[in-house]
């Protein structure tokens, strides 16, 4: 099939399209002017916040990254530095001294000379190892003191009641749960 057309008919067509297009002109141009308008005001808002974005006034945003990029691997660097020095830290805080009993004691009680001279000190870590000593002051002037190791609160030594006093002082003052473990 075989559309003929003539020259009047097409000039007709043409002259129609011309009157339509001349009188829809102006609103596309409003509406280009708009989106236009549109357009500048994201660009505004959006270099606004990509200023707002940098670190410093006059710095790229590729500079502000990567400030913070180091400045985030340095912090990373720190954490992990600290992370170590705090196990070492808790290493050394478990084998200090946490728990510490005093007993004052009179070893000649029944003559009533001598007064509370004469002590028994427990120091123990939070494990219940330390030490027991004793000092005991005779009539004389004479000092004797005794050292005994504590393993979990207790000592494979024989202990007085005024050691053990003291050592029961001291593992009052830590988590004595620890020490069943």
């Amino acid at each position: 099939m075989v559309v003929s057309m003539s020259f009047s008919s097409f000039s007709a067509l043409n002259t129609s399209a011309l009157g339509m297009l001349a009188i829809s002109a102006p609103y596309a141009a409003a509406g280009a002017l708009v989106l236009a308008l549109i357009a500048c005001v994201i660009a505004l808002v959006a270099h606004r916040r990509l200023r707002k974005l940098t670190l410093r006034r006059g710095e790229s945003l590729e500079d502000t990254l990567g400030e913070l990029t180091r400045r985030a691997r340095e912090l990373q660097a720190f954490r992990e530095e600290l992370e170590v020095y705090l196990k070492h830290a808790e290493a050394r805080l478990q084998k200090s001294v946490r728990g510490m009993g005093i007993v004052r004691f009179n070893p000649f009680q029944g003559d009533g000379s001598g007064g509370n001279q004469s002590f028994a000190l427990a120091l123990v870590d939070e494990h219940g190892d330390g030490v027991a000593l004793s000092a005991i002051f005779t009539r004389s002037g004479n000092t004797s003191v005794y050292g005994k190791p504590l393993a979990k609160g207790t000592s494979t030594f024989e202990l007085t009641d005024e050691e053990r006093d003291a050592i029961k002082q001291a593992l009052e003052q830590i988590d004595i749960k620890k020490i069943a473990k």
